[in-house]
């Protein structure tokens, strides 16, 4: 799932009939999902934040732009915050099947537009900027909007989109492109907010002054980058929490965040007792923390994700003070749609496969025996994980065992998506006029793309049963086997579902590629699973030549 989030902040906090229509304007894009309305009254700025697909994210982002243009004038504007526009800042942010490039893109391609349809300045900042010395927001707005007049005299400061003239009622506005922020609070066993400051100072990046050399106060930094931090007291909760804003967690993740403050709080004489999410986190970030404890425990990371999910929300003690909800707390699960099919039991499953209706049908069925040989493969990989004889294979069967479990999950997320590829196919079916051929060729397209990915995903999972095999226990070798014969099943059925679909667009571009690609998988997938079916037919005892 292609998941973009973005975070504007525009220069009102006081006036929630202006606020809420602004945020509104973006809610309305159908694919948008409003996550959060945070206004200021001091401040005088309200943070926005709602996430979706690249597509709808972009569309959102700029009728947000539209609306606060229409109801913020910045020539009245006062407050505690420093800002430059109406819509004073506007980040796209990776949060799942997206890249920071991506994001730089969809920053440019809504800078271009704010700058020609509302002939508005933009400037880009971050990792989207153009010049090094607009990497920093700080720096793009020094001065504010009051310096912006005089500023935009400069042929230097020339926006990187719209006019380089002074909009007195909109000001200019900063558009681009960063990390995930996750506002993470760590509990502590005491209600002194000192205590929690002191943990603080310990290890957030910025540290604490120090007497240095020469009796001059200096900065000593402390444990962790990238981490902002501060304690609090919080008397709802009964205890003083460190308060952190993690803004890399590829420099700092989530565990390492907690773990250094439990070793703060331990040399101090305190116990940390859990800690507490703001808001919502990338589901990878989760992840990484029950796959990290998981490790130390000395426990395969290659289960199951809501497993190694219920790991990182014990050790993590997310329960502590709130209770903790994947479906509310991480982003994928807060946005997924309802899996009626997956969710079913197999009873169920092969109930409804087996009414007289078209779905599900082939291409479900396809994705669930694709799912099932993954599965296998982590099974086999899993069994000897806590054996001592298979301590030097160890992690390879944890690389197999973690890569199974994520194809898995696909696959099944796959059962449902085909059902609902083939009801968006009918539905074009029922256009009318000159958009409907273009609207039954995109559907069509979109019917074949699923059972596509089912089959090129069957390759891999033939070869992780191989290497669970390989390096398993003996035991398992019949389980491997089954696990290839499902991937091979799984590759011909998808490939069927393509060319069902597809059988009457031979002469399309894009349906010819898609042809070839799936005969690929499917060729990969017979050969190799051809070979790991014979070598543990023979290996129990069977004639190759009667498979």
């Amino acid at each position: 799932m292609k998941i973009v989030e973005c975070v504007p902040n525009i220069s009102e906090g006081q006036r929630p009939e202006i606020y809420d229509a602004v945020a509104q304007a973006a809610a309305a894009v159908s694919g948008v999902e409003l996550l959060d309305v945070d206004p200021g009254r001091e401040t005088n700025r309200t943070v926005i934040t709602f996430v979706g697909k690249p597509e709808a994210v972009l569309e959102g982002a700029f009728q947000l732009v539209v609306k606060a243009r229409e109801l913020i004038d910045m020539r009245t504007h006062h407050g505690a915050h420093g800002r430059m526009g109406a819509v004073d800042v506007c980040p796209f942010v990776p949060v799942s099947g997206v890249t920071m490039d991506d994001c730089v893109e969809l920053a440019k391609r809504l800078g271009e537009r704010v700058g020609e349809e509302l002939s508005l300045p933009v400037f880009l900042y971050e990792f989207a900027a153009t010049r090094p010395e607009r990497r920093s927001l700080a720096e793009i707005r020094k001065g504010e909007y009051e310096a912006l007049r005089e500023k935009l005299e400069d042929p230097d400061f020339a926006p990187d989109f719209g006019p380089c003239e002074f909009i007195p009622s909109f000001g200019a506005m900063v558009i681009g492109a960063r990390k995930f922020l996750v506002a993470y609070n760590v509990n502590l066993n005491v209600t002194d907010k000192r205590w929690a400051n002191r943990v603080a100072f310990d290890v957030r990046e910025k540290g604490r002054m120090v007497p240095g050399p020469d009796g001059k106060k200096v900065q000593q930094p402390g444990t962790l980058e990238a981490v902002r931090g501060v304690g609090w007291y919080i008397p709802e909760y009964g205890c003083a929490q460190v308060s952190m804003n993690l803004v890399d967690l590829d420099v700092t993740p989530v565990h390492v965040a907690f773990d250094a403050c439990d070793e703060s709080a331990r040399s101090r004489g305190l116990r940390v007792t859990g800690s507490e999410l703001v808001g919502l986190i990338p589901r990878q970030a989760i992840l990484d923390a029950g796959r990290h404890y998981l490790q130390r425990m000395g426990r395969s990371s290659g289960v199951p994700q809501a497993d190694v999910v219920r790991a990182a929300a014990k050790t993590l003690g997310l329960s502590d003070v709130s209770p903790f909800d994947p479906k509310e707390k991480i982003i994928e699960e807060f946005l997924a749609p309802e899996r009626p099919l997956a969710s079913m039991t197999l009873q169920d499953f092969a109930d409804e496969t087996s009414r007289d209706s078209a779905a599900p049908g082939g291409g479900s069925v396809a994705a669930l025996a694709g799912a099932l040989g993954a599965a296998l493969a982590a099974m086999v990989a899993n069994l000897p994980h806590p054996k001592q004889a298979f301590e030097g294979v160890r992690s390879e069967l944890e690389d197999v065992a973690v890569r199974a479990q994520e194809i898995k999950q696909e696959l099944l997320d796959a059962i449902d998506a085909d059902t609902w590829s083939f009801q968006a196919l009918m539905e074009a079916g029922k256009v009318a006029g000159p958009a409907r051929e273009a609207a039954v060729r995109e559907a069509t397209l979109g019917a074949a793309r699923v059972p596509l990915a089912v089959a090129e995903a069957c390759p891999e999972v033939v070869e992780l049963c191989a290497r669970a095999r390989e390096s398993g226990m003996k035991a398992s070798a019949s389980d491997a086997g089954v696990g290839a014969g499902m991937a091979r099943a799984a590759a011909l059925g998808a490939a069927m579902n393509v060319r069902i679909n597809l059988q009457e667009m031979a002469d399309d571009p894009e349906a010819g590629e898609m042809l070839r690609r799936v005969d690929e998988a499917l060729r990969r997938t017979r050969t190799r699973a051809g070979e790991v079916e014979a070598e543990v037919w023979s290996s129990l005892g069977g004639e190759v030549s009667d498979l």
